[in-house]
């Protein structure tokens, strides 16, 4: 894998509101632990951590570029970053330390290549995971783990243990879990079959209006010879 620089600075803890200083000045605070060191309070450039960040994953291995023997020439990976949740502007950032020859376990990204077979019979792609975990090598991590999906069919499944990972990247997982599916076409109603009971019910209502109707007539027709009968009394 490839790796790339990061200027990054020791930074002080107190007061309280330095942070905000740093981050005025164009820098973002950050935490470096791992690799059995304590915990380091730094601070790194805030627009080369940007650049990294929107240029690759955050499996990339990364250099410290520093004025500190401390820090110089240490080796990490992005493990979060804390943002603001309406500009998206990073406020934190954690680094975890590694060591070049030892193997680590990191999450990787999939990535669907190919066209299934089953969506020439409308079938639909379902991904079912993002990403999975391997141990490797951490300059040997891949940016993502092609899944070729061409010969799924309709109901198909293809699990992890298919997943074809290359040199000594070790897929890491307890059961076969499926990570692509393809689902059959969504079959909506006929129109006639759902109009038929709306037919059906207005012939009733139909009926009932017209019965409805004659008992009115019936009635109205046996008020006026009551009426009669009883003037002739």
């Amino acid at each position: 894998m490839e790796t790339v620089e990061l200027g990054c600075e020791i930074r002080q803890t107190r007061p309280k509101g330095l942070v905000n200083r740093i981050r005025r000045e164009g820098k973002i605070p950050a935490v470096i632990y791992g690799n059995n060191s304590t915990a380091t309070a730094v601070t790194v450039a805030g627009d080369e951590l940007k650049e990294r960040v929107s240029s690759a994953s955050r499996q990339r291995i990364m250099r410290l570029k520093s004025a500190s023997p401390q820090l110089n020439d240490r080796h990490v990976i992005l493990k979060e970053l804390q943002k603001t949740p309406v500009s998206d502007r990073i406020l934190h950032a954690d680094f975890y330390e590694v060591d070049l020859a030892k193997p680590l376990r990191v999450a990787v990204a999939l990535r669907f290549v190919g066209r299934a077979a089953g969506l020439a019979d409308g079938g639909i792609l379902s991904p079912l995971e993002r990403q999975v975990e391997v141990e490797c090598l951490p300059l040997e991590i891949p940016e993502a783990i092609d899944v070729d999906v061409t010969p799924l069919k309709i109901h198909d499944v293809m699990h992890v243990s298919a997943l074809t990972f290359s040199g000594n990247v070790r897929p890491i997982f307890d059961t076969d879990y499926p990570v692509v599916t393809v689902l059959p076409p969504t079959v909506a109603e006929a129109p006639a079959a759902a109009a038929a009971p709306a037919e059906g019910a207005a012939a009733e209502g139909a009926a009932a209006t017209t019965a409805a109707g004659e008992k009115a007539g019936e009635k109205a027709a046996e008020a006026p010879a009551k009426e009669a009968a009883g003037k002739k009394a």
